[in-house]
């Protein structure tokens, strides 16, 4: 058994979570590469067109890129999770737990993250864009706090709630 082996055997949490954050990337690049392209060609037309809608603020459309920058981060967030679910439960958690019962769970935590993902950005784009960084690295910017959010969220509610481990 090599050290890395009798590692993971010895701290099989820790290593779940590295795991988890490693193979996250997948879903981060998904997250990454839509956002760009629905920024910079799929809703490109919208990014002066303020938007505000319940929680969701996108009315500073300089810094936050107003419907544009809603449905980027929107769409962004709902594939990046789709992906996500099927890297965890298979990889990471290596769950047994049944797909009706996974499914509507995740789903309800992918609600709520893409609800945060959506209305976070109009505030952290602002946030960024005050501090006088360039416009174009502030929806960059934006993006790694919202995947910051999303990871600190949805470990513990997948690890214990939507994908337990096989019994």
């Amino acid at each position: 058994m090599t050290a890395v082996n009798r590692w993971i055997k010895n701290h099989p949490n820790l290593w779940e979570f590295i795991l988890f954050n490693i193979l996250s990337n997948v879903a981060t690049v998904t997250n990454f590469i839509v956002v760009w392209i629905c920024t910079g060609v799929v809703f490109r037309s919208m990014n002066q067109i303020p938007f505000r809608f319940l929680i969701f603020n996108y009315t500073n459309v300089e810094g936050d890129l107003g419907l544009c920058g809603f449905l980027s981060f929107l769409t962004a967030t709902a594939l990046a999770q789709t992906v996500n679910f099927f890297v965890q439960k298979n990889f990471v958690f290596r769950s047994n737990a049944a797909f009706s019962q996974a499914v509507p769970r995740y789903v309800g935590l992918a609600v709520v993250l893409v609800i945060v993902s959506a209305a976070l950005p109009a505030y952290s784009q602002s946030f960024f864009a005050g501090l006088g960084l360039p416009q174009a690295v502030v929806p960059t910017l934006a993006n790694l706090v919202n995947i910051l959010v999303q990871v600190a969220v949805s470990y513990p509610a997948m690890k214990f709630w939507i994908m337990p481990g096989k019994a």
